[in-house]
């Protein structure tokens, strides 16, 4: 089922009388249950692309269909529903709240939306990542890699139709990077939507399939021929 569409889609920044153009003419689709890598080097728009992609900014033209509807009519109140409600957030800078236990982390994002038992459904989101045995403890008080698997949690708590993760593993050493690679294809592996955007060739070949930009342009976009498949194992997690 397609879940993203964007056709011929462009962005350009203005200020005064200087355009600076920054996607050009990108076109691809996204499939439900797909892990896919968005890979370039700064400055080439693969985070202007995520942005867009999420609904943290609009494109200045072209298309771009969300699960089959066409996204320049969502007016900003139905865009913060959809970032609460399908769509799931992990950050390179982790962005939890210090002073704050790992459980109370995790529940922030129910507290806009309708479901109940808050919980519950945190409490069962840190298991997925292997952290039940954190949840009392402050942000301050866990590791780099502990701390990303908070933010993954925080992320699956509303089930979202698609994760993206934006350089999730920059700030880990190799071992928690792997980690955490390791839980997203394993999300990925249970039907889970993960949109990966990265510049190292390493990380993106976790994924199934790598859509390369470079000066906004798309270079290629091509499966995974020897995808990478995490050294970690139960033991790596805990």
């Amino acid at each position: 089922m397609k879940l993203i569409k964007v056709d011929h889609l462009k962005k350009d920044y203005v200020s005064g009388d200087l355009v600076t153009s920054v996607l050009h003419d990108i076109s691809f689709q996204i499939q439900t249950g797909e892990f896919v890598a968005i890979m370039g080097p700064s400055g080439s728009g693969k985070s202007t692309l995520m942005h867009i992609l999420s609904f943290l900014d609009r494109p200045t033209g072209g298309l771009f269909e969300f699960d089959g509807q066409d996204t320049k009519d969502f007016d900003a109140n139905y865009l913060a529903k959809l970032r609460n409600e399908r769509i799931g957030f992990v950050f390179q800078s982790f962005n939890l709240l210090p002073r704050t236990t790992v459980l109370d982390n995790v529940k922030l994002p129910l507290i806009y939306g309708k479901k109940k038992d808050h919980d519950q459904l945190a409490r069962l989101a840190l298991d997925s990542v292997g952290l039940s045995h954190r949840l009392d403890y402050y942000t301050n008080q866990i590791s780099g890699g502990e701390k990303q698997r908070v933010a993954i949690a925080r992320a699956l708590v509303c089930d979202p139709a698609v994760i993206f993760a934006d350089e999730p593993t920059g700030n880990l050493d190799s071992k928690s990077g792997n980690a955490v690679m390791y839980i997203l294809q394993q999300l990925n592996n249970q039907g889970r939507t993960i949109i990966l955007v990265t510049h190292e060739t390493d990380t993106a070949n976790h994924a199934k399939r790598i859509i390369r930009i470079k000066d906004g342009n798309l270079l290629s976009d091509e499966p995974v021929k020897n995808r990478t498949i995490a050294d970690a194992d139960k033991e790596l997690i805990k």
